[in-house]
């Protein structure tokens, strides 16, 4: 993902990603000092907590340890601060049948909690949020209300590609950036779902992220490429904090490598996310209009609004020619 180059630019000073998953564990040695434990929502106040959440964590905002930092996970933006946020339970724990009542809501909860306090990326490596897999009202509110309250969101497109390959929500909603896994040697992984939202790949296979226990755990799937992406977006907004949410996921999608023959396909999306491009892409997507200042930031699903003040003192001037054009014209034929 060429991050070294990338760090050139920043580390992701002063952005706070909201991780909405299993809960984060802030003591672990490669995330100290790098958490903000929000609230639980699953309304289960006991069992497994935070192993999953805790290597998203790592893989978006981890520091590693030790001497000159070298021990440990070091993530895709370093600098940035990560907002836990419980939302759902660990795969393994046996309340998480019982957690679908409960926690009916807890997804579009923690989408509004983490905009409300002040989240710039919203990581979601989780599917199935509303307790089905067709989503729901509620969901696709919050991301509309984080979307237009300029907070970029990201999540996993889904891990039974090779089998149902489901329609995978929170992906699936408009204007999230939907990631899916790759290999080492860049093909899609068999597991990745597939559909024609999805918006890039990046690394999901053969993983090393931090775990609950202080210790380490190597895993594949696209929650892990949607974590990494989350850290290009937090690099992209600490070097273009006004940047809106469309224009950082036009700049993951345009500057990505390995892209597919025809622009764009429902398995690779746009190609491999690359951390130094997308900033490439981010720089030339945030050229201000010459002689505009404009309104405040624009957090629509399309291009900022042009300014209409060109466009109306050009066709004043039209109006003025014209005029003067029938006048001259009156006076002539009078004459």
């Amino acid at each position: 993902m060429r991050l070294p180059q990338a760090w050139r630019y920043g580390k992701g000073e002063g952005v706070l990603v909201a991780v909405l998953d299993t809960g984060v564990n802030g003591r672990h040695p490669d995330l100290r000092g790098a958490v903000i434990q929000g609230p639980d929502l699953t309304g289960a106040a006991k069992g497994l907590w935070g192993r999953h959440g805790t290597a998203m964590a790592s893989l978006i905002a981890g520091r590693g340890h030790g001497a000159k930092r070298k021990g440990g996970v070091i993530g895709v933006a370093p600098a940035a601060k990560v907002l836990s946020i419980r939302v759902t339970l660990e795969n393994g724990d046996p309340l998480r049948a019982r957690q679908r009542v409960a926690g009916r809501d807890a997804l579009a909860k923690g989408i509004r909690y983490a905009v409300d306090h002040g989240a710039d990326v919203i990581s979601m490596s989780l599917g199935g949020g509303s307790g089905s897999w067709e989503g729901s009202a509620s969901e696709e509110e919050a991301v509309q209300y984080a979307i237009a309250n300029g907070a970029v969101l990201v999540a996993s497109s889904g891990n039974d590609g090779a089998s149902t390959n489901r329609k995978n929500f929170p992906a699936a909603y408009p204007g999230v950036i939907a990631v899916g896994a790759v290999d080492r040697r860049f093909e899609v992984a068999r597991f990745s779902n597939r559909h024609d939202y999805l918006s890039v790949v990046a690394p999901g296979t053969q993983i090393v992220t931090a775990d609950a226990r202080d210790s380490y755990v190597v895993s594949d799937g696209t929650s892990s490429a949607a974590a990494m992406v989350a850290g290009i977006a937090a690099l992209i907004k600490s070097v273009h904090p006004d940047m809106s949410p469309y224009n950082v996921r036009m700049a993951i999608e345009r500057g990505t490598r390995k892209r597919p023959a025809d622009g764009y396909s429902p398995a690779y999306g746009h190609g491999v996310a690359d951390a130094l491009l997308a900033l490439r892409a981010a720089a030339r997507l945030d050229l201000p209009t010459p002689g505009f200042a404009g309104p405040g930031p624009y957090f629509g699903e399309g291009p900022p609004p042009s300014s209409r003040g060109p466009v109306v003192a050009g066709l004043l001037l039209l109006v003025v020619a014209m005029s003067a054009r029938v006048i001259t014209g009156r006076r002539g034929r009078r004459e």
